[in-house]
């Protein structure tokens, strides 16, 4: 298997493994609101690859950051959706997704991240709901799987306000990813099938 950075052919796999992994209703979250006309930050979109026994490309693993502001425009992250294939769930890919990623954006100037998710799985990447109290979410949500983590500390001191969305595109319906040969920025990751 490889992690490498999203394309766009590998949209129609990622919507299929979403949809697998949340439903289609998933597009009526708040978080899903927060990204529409809103494209994601390209180096930050990895998918996890491997071939079935046929040798055709399959998607085991991907997560995606979008751009937010929160209140006055304090530029933030907004992490996932993260989705596993049922083969890979609880081998580690996922952590191995967002520890990846979450380095990435530190080393690109990121201060902030922000998400809906599982306040137990996220704590051990140190994602806590003590950051987002001063925070608001511009829709119906589990305030207790509000949670965000500073990659710069004190990266938010004094950040309240209503997150709202990041710039939109002027492409609201495409996602632009790199080409397959602006490998520049690339990341490729090796890992073992499960047992």
């Amino acid at each position: 298997m490889i992690i490498t950075t999203e394309e766009t052919q590998h949209a129609p796999m990622i919507e299929a493994l979403l949809d697998t992994a949340f439903g289609p209703e998933r597009h009526t979250k708040t978080a899903y609101r927060l990204r529409e006309g809103v494209d994601p930050i390209p180096e930050l979109c990895l998918v996890a690859l491997d071939h079935d026994e046929h040798g055709n490309e399959t998607l085991e693993g991907t997560i995606r950051y979008w751009p937010v502001v929160i209140g006055n425009g304090t530029p933030a992250l907004l992490l996932g959706p993260i989705a596993v294939s049922e083969r890979w769930q609880g081998g580690g890919l996922g952590s191995k997704l967002i520890r990846m990623t979450l380095n990435k954006a530190a080393m690109a100037g990121h201060r902030i991240v922000l998400l809906v998710g599982d306040a137990p799985y996220y704590a051990r990447f140190g994602f806590s709901r003590q950051l987002t109290l001063g925070l608001q979410l511009p829709g119906p949500v589990d305030l207790d799987r509000f949670l965000g983590l500073e990659l710069v500390p004190g990266g938010m001191d004094g950040v309240t306000g209503m997150v709202g969305r990041g710039p939109i595109s002027d492409r609201a319906a495409e996602v632009p990813l790199p080409s397959p040969t602006d490998r520049r920025a690339e990341s490729r990751i090796w890992l073992a099938r499960p047992a």
